[in-house]
């Protein structure tokens, strides 16, 4: 008797992530297939792969993918190798601020770039200011600006191939390198025949998670203008969602190249704990990197966080210029776009909106995380690795998908309808979004903590009569308090910034979040741009503030709640 309140409570999530997460995927694939007099037809995806429009995009979006991935590797492989095998002069706080890129916001580091590494922008000015001055400066962005894209994809994501890379490599067995290495076998040949091979599971954990990123982004490539990928369509396709079945098709075909990614990384490395056998009787060593060899480990990491965050310090320069063309800098300065964005119409009610999504949405969180975390760590109940696995699917399943399912299931045809408000208000709709996108971060947060927590604490205060709701109120969340803290601060900050649900979701201007506001404001004319990066200055300095704050809570912890 004393399991059916465990019973009830796992039975009631698995209900809400069925509703939530499970039915928007279901009822977008089922339109996809479905033909408008009853029954079953591939001819809409069909039309996708037959029209040229769509293959581009497609095609684009591989491109997107896989540039992306291979300059996050490209960035990533290198430093993961010294660091998991060297230390070197300020290690510690690098490998802390090799994180930043992936806090600070991509969405909002495209109005940088664009300052920086367009044709009248610094790095033109800085290196070709002949070629600027005759009016033929290099286009670094590329064609259709896919170059930026990538380019930006890759500065942002590259943190989630180091941290799986590093813990790869923390798992192997360091006898298997050092027994070639007495036997004369060089670094390089170590390297390709013992360490590629053994980490080859972290390494593609994580280039699974950033092609399929690549693949989805929406936000990057809209702040572009670079409209021919399939995200952009799809957004694109939006108004024509009550009648038209291509923009349901084509949510379908990015979520089977998306799942099948995901599934074949799991195949074929899913069992990723072979490497480190032996590994937890055995103390690896760190040898130091002196002289001029550590120093230049110390640049490789200085000089990568430096380009990461560049992006997003051309932000802060446009929100303070008054003109900044053909020049290294801004050739004046001025506080004023802050003042006007902080007066605009969209800023600060979008702040407000984006405050209360992001609050309620947390708050959910923290309820459904704490009670999955407890089912999963503190019982044994059949069903319970479903209710896990459903948790954390939503981090594998694109942004995109999911936010357009939600607007398919809210239409007046379907039973969840009411989520829409009678004028429109996407509210409630976008909280449930934002819960379900962010819900991971509050599950692995509280279930570390209960499994640092001794349960016999727990049973003391059940045999001393106590209720369960008493012994969870009095002791176990005290106990797991910094942990349920900081995944919350997490869920809240990410909230804040949510792009996907923020762009689909939010269709009126009184609704826009801070995301959907900077969108607007970034294609306004006059001063637009300046204003959009004035609202990104504050949404970037937010976010930062929030997670220096759940880093001082979970330390070194907090790299495993971005691992794959």
């Amino acid at each position: 008797m004393r399991r059916l309140p465990s019973y009830a409570f796992m039975l009631l999530l698995l209900a809400g992530m069925w509703a939530f997460f499970v039915y928007p995927i279901w009822i977008t694939v089922q339109e996809a297939f479905r033909k408008p007099g009853g029954g079953w037809t591939m001819e809409f995806v069909g039309q996708i792969f037959g029209n040229a429009l769509y293959r581009e995009g497609l095609i684009n979006s591989l491109k997107m993918a896989a540039g992306s991935t291979l300059g996050a590797l490209i960035l990533a492989l290198p430093l993961a190798l010294l660091g998991a095998r060297h230390t070197f002069p300020g290690k510690g706080l690098l490998s802390s601020l090799l994180l930043v890129p992936l806090i600070l916001p991509p969405f909002v580091g495209t109005i940088g770039i664009k300052e920086i590494m367009g044709q009248h922008g610094a790095l033109n000015a800085l290196f070709f200011p002949s070629l600027t001055a005759a009016g033929h400066p290099p286009d670094w962005l590329g064609t259709g600006r896919l170059t930026g894209v990538v380019l930006m994809n890759a500065l942002h994501l590259y943190p989630i191939l180091y941290l799986n890379i590093t813990a790869a490599l923390a798992n192997l067995d360091p006898a298997m390198d050092e027994a070639a290495a007495n036997l004369g076998c060089p670094p390089w040949r170590r390297f390709w025949k013992i360490t590629l091979p053994l980490a080859m599971p972290g390494i593609f954990a994580g280039t699974s998670i950033v092609f399929i990123w690549g693949f989805t982004e929406l936000g990057v490539p809209l702040m572009f203008a670079y409209s021919r990928v399939t995200s952009v369509q799809i957004f694109d396709g939006i108004k024509d969602i009550g009648g038209n079945p291509l923009p349901y098709a084509l949510v379908a075909v990015m979520l089977a190249a998306s799942v099948l990614m995901f599934l074949l990384s799991k195949f074929l490395f899913g069992r990723s704990d072979f490497a480190g056998s032996g590994r937890a009787g055995m103390a690896s060593q760190t040898p130091a990197l002196r002289g001029g060899k550590g120093w230049l480990a110390t640049g490789a990491f200085s000089l990568v966080i430096l380009l990461a965050v560049m992006p997003h310090l051309g932000v802060v320069l446009a929100s303070v210029a008054t003109d900044w063309y053909d020049s290294v800098l801004p050739s004046g300065y001025t506080l004023q776009h802050y003042r006007d964005a902080l007066s605009h119409g969209l800023t600060v009610p979008s702040i407000i909106n984006s405050l209360k999504y992001a609050g309620l949405a947390t708050l959910i969180d923290v309820a459904l995380g704490v009670t999955i975390a407890w089912i999963t760590v503190r019982t044994k109940l059949p069903g319970r690795n479903l209710l896990d696995a459903l948790a954390m699917l939503p981090i594998a399943v694109p942004g995109l998908v999911l936010a357009f399912g939600y607007l398919a299931m809210t239409r007046e045809d379907q039973p969840f309808d009411f989520l829409i408000g009678d004028n429109g208000d996407p509210y409630w709709i976008i909280v449930v979004a934002y819960a379900m996108r962010r819900l991971l971060y509050v599950v692995r947060s509280a279930s570390a903590g209960l499994q640092q927590t001794s349960v016999s604490l727990e049973e003391a205060a059940r045999n001393l009569g106590a209720s369960p709701f008493r012994t969870l109120r009095r002791i176990t969340l005290p106990l797991i308090g910094a942990n349920l803290l900081a995944g919350a601060l997490l869920a809240f900050a990410f909230g804040m910034l949510e792009v996907s649900d923020s762009l689909i979701l939010a269709q009126k201007g009184e609704h826009y979040p801070i995301t959907k506001a900077i969108y607007n404001l970034n294609a306004a004319l006059g001063n637009g741009e300046a204003l959009a990066s004035a609202l990104g200055v504050w949404a970037m300095v937010f976010l930062t503030i929030t997670l220096i704050g759940t880093g001082m809570l979970l330390g070194k912890k907090m790299g495993a709640m971005f691992r794959a």
